[in-house]
């Protein structure tokens, strides 16, 4: 018998104790939201599966299925990609502003050959890993103030400068949110903090006038009254307010939402779903959603704080602190709290390469809990 042929049986139980290792619970909610995301879909469509609720499902058991395979890589693999994956990510990004795909006035995906996406989301995770791997193997004290903390604020400044300038305000957010919750759980010093707060406050009146786009502007406007153009910039939260508020506790019934049916919502299959989901399902219905979304939230910084490796904690934390902006900024977003920016409910909301984006940074996720007693052995946390 050849030397191969007896590693193999090992192997084969390696990945058995891997498989089982995976957290099935926190799968089971990833499918529950999807899931949901499906039954809102198929109800919007007038009871049909498409355009939206069949494809929906599709995507997700593909991904789903991509999530476990990634979580059988090991946390070294993820490390040593890091770099590369956040370097092709940028240059893509650099590709968008020369060769991208203008859609809706705004210039946001690429075009190669059959393939057509936006590289903002890959930058996502690019981000979570170059940051976590930049801060692995870095001391308390360099990670709290130094120099060095100028490498993380270009990491994190390239991609939401260029996002922004596409433009796409929500995603750009979304970048600079999670790279500083990054920071901040890698030990960044109060003051540093403080002083980021300090500067923002004083620089967003600047920003308005001078940076936002003129729609952008206007979307900030009609945040504080949106009655003031009710067919225009305003009709988007209006509806959206309608329907939250015609949802009452129990909702109209599952198929019986006439602002989603009626077509009077908005977007009513991507960026305001929660809004179609509180019309037919009431505040029941959005207080489950949101207590299952909590508890991936909860479940996952759990796996992130039973990591041995310093990148499996802030690489987790930095997927979970992306999860958690998505929902928040959307839910703000459909109630009215924050301007209308584009940002989808992740996993709820129908999109591709959203939810591709989201199921990749779930694959890390687990991956950091098979691997959880991995160490991540490098030197100092520099660009090398």
């Amino acid at each position: 018998m050849t030397a191969s042929a007896l590693t193999r049986p090992g192997e084969r139980d390696r990945l058995i104790i891997k498989f089982a290792e995976i957290d099935w619970t926190f799968c089971l909610v990833l499918c529950l939201i999807a899931g949901a995301g499906a039954l809102i879909m198929f109800s919007a469509a007038d009871l049909s599966w498409t355009p939206w609720a069949a494809e929906h499902l599709l995507r997700f058991a593909i991904f789903f299925v991509l999530m476990i395979v990634l979580a059988m890589c090991p946390l070294t693999l993820w490390f040593q990609v890091a770099y590369p994956v956040y370097i092709v990510a940028l240059v893509l990004l650099l590709g968008v502003e020369f060769f991208g795909d203008i859609s809706k006035g705004a210039q946001r995906w690429l075009q190669i050959g059959p393939l057509r996406f936006q590289p903002s989301e890959i930058m996502k995770v690019g981000v979570v890993l170059a940051l976590a791997r930049f801060y692995h193997g870095m001391s308390a004290d360099s990670a709290r103030a130094s120099w060095w903390l100028l490498v993380p604020a270009a990491l994190i400044a390239m991609p939401t400068l260029l996002v922004a300038h596409q433009p796409d305000l929500g995603t750009s957010l979304l970048i600079l949110f999670t790279g500083v919750a990054i920071m901040v759980l890698a030990g960044l010093s109060w003051k540093f903090i403080a002083a980021g707060i300090g500067a923002v406050v004083v620089i967003a009146p600047a920003m308005y006038f001078f940076v936002l786009h003129e729609y952008q502007r206007t979307r900030v406007d009609v945040l504080f009254n949106p009655a003031a153009d009710p067919s225009g910039a305003g009709y988007h939260i209006l509806q959206s307010k309608i329907a939250l508020g015609a949802g009452g506790l129990m909702g109209k019934g599952f198929g019986l939402g006439s602002q989603s049916q009626l077509n009077f919502l908005p977007e009513k299959h991507t960026d305001f779903i929660f809004a179609a989901l509180a019309e037919e399902f009431g505040f029941a219905g959005c207080f489950s959603i949101l207590f299952l979304y909590g508890a991936v939230i909860f479940m996952a910084l759990r796996i992130a704080s039973i990591s041995h490796s310093h990148f499996g904690r802030l690489a987790t934390a930095g997927v979970t602190a992306t999860f958690a902006l998505y929902v928040l900024i959307n839910g703000a977003m459909v109630m009215g709290l924050a301007p209308v920016v584009g940002v989808p409910m992740p996993l709820l909301s129908y999109g591709g390469t959203v939810m591709l984006t989201v199921m990749i940074g779930f694959g890390l996720v687990q991956s950091v809990r098979v691997h959880r007693y991995s160490e991540v052995t490098a030197g100092r946390g520099a660009l090398l």
